[in-house]
C-alpha cells in the first residue's frame, strides 16, 4: 500500500532544494512511500522590514510547524539555525536531525579577492548580527551593509552594485548548486558558525510512531548530539533573532562532545567566550550557557535586543 508523506517548508529556492533532498532520501529508504511538498508562505517571506518586528526567525519556522500540528502536513522541514531559542518548540512535536552539512561561512567576491585583501570601505552584504560583530573584530576597515532575501537575491546584489561582496553559508550555496561561486571558505576561528549551522531538522508530531519509524534511518547520531548541545545552549541563553551568538559542537576522539561558544555586543566591542567538553550533549550545552551567563551574557544580549 502506498503511503503519502506531506513535507511542509517555505517556498524559497533554498527550501525547495532542501525538500527535494528529503524527498529523495525518503524514497531511497522507504519503498512504497510517496513524499509530497506542501509549500508554506510565512510572515518572514512577505515582510520587508526588520525580522524582529514580525517575530524574528520564528516568523519562518512557526508557520511551517503549525502545518504539522493542524494536519496539513506530516513533516516540517527547518534549518536549525532559523529556530529561535527564546520561544519553546510546539508541544506535541519532536525533532530528528539528519547528517549535518558544512558549517563554514564563505565570502563571495566577483573578482575572487580574499577577505584579508579587501580594501578599506569594501561593502560586505550581510544582516546576521553574528557575522557583523565578528567582521568588526577581525576586519574593522570593512563596511557591513544590511541585506535580506534568499541566497540568489543576495548574490544579485553584488552584480547590481548594491554591495561589493557577500558572506553566505557554504551549506546553502551547496544546496543551490552554486558552491563554486565562493571566493573563500572562512575558517571557524575567524567566523564562528551560527548555532545550528548546516543542520536540517525534521519536525513531526510526537504521537506519530509510524512516521518516526519511517524517518529514523535518516537520523544521524553525531549530528543529533551536536544539535542537542547547541539547541540546549541557545535555549538557556534565550537566543533571539538578532542576538550575536556563535557556537559550534564537535565530536571528540573519546566519543564525547566539545562545545565552544561566543556572545558579542552588536558592535563587536565586547566578546564573551566559553567552552566545555563532556559525554552528555545537553549537560555540555547547559554548562557552556552557565559559564557565559556568569560572565554577563544576559546584559550583552539585552543590549542587542535594544539595538
Amino acid at each position: 500500500m502506498t503511503q503519502h508523506i506531506r513535507i511542509a517548508s517555505r517556498a524559497s529556492a533554498m527550501a525547495t532544494a532542501q525538500v527535494n533532498w528529503l524527498m529523495e532520501e525518503i524514497t531511497r529508504t522507504s519503498l512504497g512511500t510517496v513524499p509530497e511538498f506542501v509549500p508554506i508562505t510565512t510572515a518572514g517571506d512577505t515582510w520587508t522590514g526588520p525580522l524582529a518586528e514580525v517575530g524574528g526567525k520564528g516568523a519562518f519556522t512557526s508557520a511551517v510547524a503549525r502545518a504539522v500540528l493542524d494536519g496539513r502536513a506530516d513533516i516540517a522541514l527547518h534549518c536549525a539555525k532559523d529556530m529561535p531559542g527564546d520561544e519553546p518548540e510546539p508541544d506535541g512535536t519532536l525533532c530528528l536531525y539528519p547528517r549535518r552539512d558544512d558549517v563554514h561561512d564563505v565570502l563571495v567576491h566577483p573578482a575572487g579577492t580574499k577577505l584579508d585583501d579587501l580594501p578599506a570601505g569594501t561593502r560586505i552584504g550581510t544582516s546576521a548580527p553574528r557575522r557583523i560583530a565578528q567582521l568588526i573584530v577581525s576586519h574593522p576597515h570593512l563596511r557591513s551593509v544590511p541585506v535580506r532575501g534568499n541566497a540568489d537575491t543576495r548574490l544579485r546584489l553584488i552584480h547590481d552594485g548594491t554591495v561589493d561582496a557577500v558572506i553566505l553559508a557554504r551549506a546553502g550555496l551547496r544546496r543551490l548548486g552554486r558552491e563554486a561561486e565562493a571566493t573563500e571558505i572562512i575558517d571557524t576561528e575567524r567566523m564562528m558558525p551560527a548555532l545550528g549551522a548546516g543542520q536540517l531538522v525534521l519536525q513531526i508530531r510526537a504521537d506519530d510512531q509510524n512516521l518516526l519509524n519511517l524517518l529514523t534511518p535518516l537520523a544521524d547520531a553525531t549530528a543529533t548530539r551536536a544539535a542537542l548541545a547547541e539547541r540546549t545552549l541557545l535555549r538557556a541563553l534565550a537566543g533571539h533573532c538578532h542576538a550575536p551568538i556563535a557556537g559550534h559542537a564537535t565530536s571528540t576522539a573519546s566519543g564525547g562532545l566539545h562545545l565552544t561558544a561566543r556572545v558579542y555586543t552588536a558592535d563587536g566591542s565586547k566578546m564573551l567566550a566559553a567552552a566545555r567538553t563532556g559525554p552528555d550533549p545537553q549537560t555540555v550545552g547547559r554548562e557552556v550557557a552557565q559559564d557565559l551567563l556568569a560572565q554577563g551574557a544576559n546584559n550583552l544580549l539585552a543590549s542587542s535586543r535594544r539595538s
